[in-house]
């Protein structure tokens, strides 16, 4: 093997590895929308702010004093609780008036976010405190540091408990129940009200807590951090097939190890340009996504 073959293959597996961390992140924010859309058929583009949200509690919470593992779980909290509020006070008095409403309430709301953060916050990037301090380990040529190494385990420990909390608990059952349909899960006596707050609580928690570990990891956090991200969830959750829980990690670990890719061995200004072509092309060739079954709907 030459040493040009060689170099280029310690590039790949250090862009593969970019690539995962970066899709771990994208596959947290992408659950919520997932879910969220599985339960009301709403694309709820205000998802991205809930990461944002997160990043700053934690952000706040480790300035304080507080340590990583009371800063990660208070993050997740506070972004699921104001997923609730948003919920009742904004979502649930038009869940009735249609799929536009609902779509251009939810581009409002996202905006009320990033535009209340730069009034309260100020339009800033703020340096995220060190929670923890930063290790790098070579295997080669190739890098892992730390953060890393943490992020891609938290991601897999709050995927797994996802699945267990859908697959083997009553409320996961009433929250399938919800979704297949509405009415008659009422009619067996589940209060969807309580069971579609409860998604929000969910999603939000795990973009919360995406917030946090993209601030450990670029080591910055500010009030329009989840524009960008949220819209490459969003195409992550429609590449995987919107709806389905396991297509959101695939769509979400395949949109970051792409991005990276592109980067590494094309040009960094196209890393955006990517994730909106593969958006174009899986519209064209499965618009259901990579796990969607295509259904007919009446209009």
């Amino acid at each position: 093997m030459s040493e040009d073959t060689m170099y280029f293959f310690w590039d790949l597996g250090q862009y593969l590895l970019n690539g995962l961390t970066q899709g771990s992140i994208y596959a947290l924010i992408a659950l919520g929308y997932t879910m969220v859309y599985g339960i009301i058929k709403l694309i709820n583009f205000a998802h991205g702010e809930f990461y944002m949200i997160g990043g700053f509690i934690g952000y706040y919470c480790i300035m304080g004093g507080m340590p990583l593992y009371m800063a990660f779980p208070v993050a997740m909290l506070g972004s699921g609780v104001i997923a609730v509020i948003v919920e009742k006070i904004v979502y649930r008095p038009i869940r009735s008036a249609g799929r536009i409403p609902a779509l251009i309430t939810a581009l409002g709301t996202s905006l009320f976010f990033q535009y209340t953060g730069q009034l309260i916050i100020g339009a800033d990037s703020k340096a995220f405190p060190t929670a923890i301090e930063q290790k790098m380990w070579f295997f080669g040529e190739i890098m892992i540091s730390n953060i890393q190494v943490i992020i891609l385990v938290t991601t897999f420990i709050l995927m797994i408990f996802l699945w267990w909390l859908v697959n083997r608990t009553r409320i996961g059952k009433a929250m399938k129940a919800t979704s297949y349909n509405h009415d008659a899960a009422e009619l067996m006596g589940i209060d969807t009200n309580k069971i579609i707050s409860f998604t929000f609580f969910v999603g939000a928690s795990m973009a919360g807590a995406a917030g946090v570990l993209v601030g450990m990891y670029y080591s910055t956090v500010e009030p329009m951090m989840g524009l960008i991200p949220g819209l490459k969830a969003f195409i992550a959750a429609v590449l995987g097939g919107i709806g389905i829980i396991p297509g959101a990690v695939i769509g979400g670990l395949t949109l970051g190890v792409a991005e990276n890719l592109v980067v590494g061995f094309w040009e960094s200004t196209y890393r955006d340009g990517i994730a909106f072509l593969i958006l174009i092309l899986i519209l064209l060739v499965k618009p259901a996504g990579i796990l969607g079954k295509n259904r007919k709907e009446k209009v």
